[in-house]
């Protein structure tokens, strides 16, 4: 495949929105990334102590809101109470939104890319019980987790939606034919579409690897010109940034 095609065919996902003029993962960050031409947004499911899906990606409030402690020590209700403490930008009114929020909002709109963060049990069944609501917009969702049993969980209760295997960063130790091996296992125990993996761990023979068991590779963390240089050569379908702006650029989409 030649660089326009594959510059036209690249899915282009906003790590949780476009959060250098937002904080991350809440409504404005999405919104931007509708209004930037992203093809879908990536957001994260953790609950609330009362079991409501909200989006959040720490496990602790401290690392951004007006609240201290763990997301799950705290009710829905008292979440809705935090703000965004973000000093680069000028809005101070921003709370966590709720799963169902984001999906009554964008589903349909824009791709996306749920996280499941874990690791109550519980979690997979609520989010299944949501997702239903929305199967209009099926076609637009994957299911991302670095847990095989969340993705066959959410497999089974929600057939027919795509679910992709987390791979994160590879050990010092381990080669890229145990990583090639290990992801191609872990995403068939999870029934997964495709493993997710950052750029410093593609190569040619890696990918050819994982391609030839039939499962697909899309890439976190694509932020540099040097990391869709690798992105490019290998002919990666789908790729995530924190950098949305300078990536549509590069692609030749803005």
């Amino acid at each position: 495949m030649d660089k326009m095609n594959i510059q036209k065919t690249t899915e282009i996902v906003a790590h949780r929105g476009v959060h250098n003029s937002h904080p991350e993962n809440t409504i404005p960050a999405f919104e931007e990334a509708v209004k930037e031409g992203a093809d879908a947004v990536e957001l994260d499911v953790r609950l609330s102590a009362d079991g409501v899906p909200v989006i959040y990606h720490y496990y602790y409030l401290d690392e951004l809101t007006t609240l201290s402690g763990p997301v799950f020590n705290f009710t829905y209700k008292q979440l809705k109470q935090a703000r965004f403490t973000n000093p680069d930008t000028s809005e101070l009114d921003i709370c966590i939104p709720s799963l169902a929020e984001a999906l009554e909002l964008f589903a349909g709109r824009i791709g996306l890319e749920i996280e499941i963060k874990g690791p109550e049990p519980k979690a997979l069944g609520v989010v299944c019980n949501l997702l239903c609501d929305f199967r209009h917009a099926w076609d637009s969702v994957e299911i991302t987790s670095y847990e095989p049993m969340h993705l066959v969980e959410i497999r089974e209760n929600c057939p027919g939606i795509a679910t992709d295997m987390l791979v994160p960063h590879s050990e010092p130790w381990m080669g890229s034919d145990v990583l090639a091996y290990q992801s191609i296992h872990r995403a068939r125990m999870a029934g997964a579409r495709a493993v997710h993996l950052h750029p410093t761990q593609l190569t040619r023979q890696l990918a050819d690897d994982i391609r030839n068991s039939g499962i697909g590779i899309h890439a976190w963390d694509l932020n540099t010109t040097d990391d869709w240089e690798i992105i490019h050569s290998l002919g990666i379908p789908k790729v995530n940034t924190d950098n949305l702006a300078s990536i549509m650029k590069l692609v030749g989409r803005r």
